[in-house]
């Protein structure tokens, strides 16, 4: 019987390793190996970005969808400042960097609170932000952004595209965009690949001074952010004034049980009154 159970171990461990030698999804090189075009340096305050595709913007384009742009300081600034200092105090006392930002429903502004926040983040100059497009169902980051069609995730884990190829910098200094391009059906099950995973794992690590924001589905959709969340630090959870409900947000918190929850951003707020709060 011993014999048999040795046999029976050795011939798994050999057709585990004969699936990883021909998976056509993981790559076991580095990712600096695979990308050497990628270039973000660091240099305290300045980053240069040499061979990352950049995207000249139209600012009327940018307020047209609400993206906050570089000017006078209003009350919509003030409150996302005010969010990026109490998650970039959050982060720093645990040592994270790596953030989802979720909604119970559609239509909370998830994503437009990615981008206006990773902008926010982006102009404290003590880091890089990358702000990777993980609603792979509805990737729509980059349109806020420009019409053009730029390859982004799918290519990544379809297509075997480099990362150098998909990364793009919105003309704002700090701030990397990967967007997510095609969409999938199958979105949690993409997530989960072991390309996926690989990539998330190398863009954690790869410099300690950048937070990866990650704008993802809504909770209430899908499986992908419970999918995913052993990848992540933290979660940010986006409600919408006047159109999440009760039960919603209730549905959400539950299944978020045992995650390490941020905070929650109420989005659309009427608070003209006191000037504070968001669109």
């Amino acid at each position: 019987m011993e014999r048999i159970k040795e046999a029976l171990e050795r011939a798994r461990a050999e057709r585990a390793t004969a699936l990883l030698a021909n998976s056509p999804v993981l790559s076991t090189q580095p990712l600096e190996a695979q990308d050497q075009d990628f270039d973000e340096t660091n240099q305290g305050v300045q980053v240069s970005y040499t061979k990352t595709r950049s995207l000249k913007l139209d600012p009327e384009r940018l307020r047209a969808k609400r993206v906050l742009l570089n000017e006078a300081r209003n009350p919509i600034v003030d409150s996302y400042n005010i969010l990026r200092t109490r998650i970039l105090q959050r982060l720093r006392s645990n040592g994270w960097n790596a953030v989802a930002v979720t909604s119970p429903r559609p239509g909370c502004g998830k994503t437009l609170t990615s981008i206006n926040l990773a902008i926010s983040l982006a102009r404290e100059v003590n880091q890089t932000v990358l702000l990777v497009d993980l609603d792979l169902r509805r990737p729509s980051v980059i349109r806020y952004f420009t019409d053009e069609d730029l390859p982004g995730v799918s290519d990544y884990l379809l297509e075997q595209r480099k990362l150098a190829e998909i990364l793009v910098n919105p003309s704002i200094e700090r701030l990397v965009i990967l967007p997510g391009h095609s969409s999938f059906t199958n979105s949690s099950e993409m997530l989960s690949t072991p390309r996926m995973v690989h990539l998330v794992t190398e863009l954690k690590t790869r410099y300690p001074d950048r937070i990866l924001l990650l704008d993802m589905p809504p909770l209430l959709t899908g499986d992908d952010v419970l999918a995913f969340s052993p990848y992540i630090d933290a979660i940010m959870l986006v409600v919408e004034a006047g159109g999440t409900t009760r039960d919603d947000l209730s549905r959400a918190w539950n299944l978020l049980d045992g995650k390490c929850i941020l905070g929650v951003v109420l989005n659309k707020s009427d608070s003209s009154a006191s000037g504070d709060g968001y669109y």
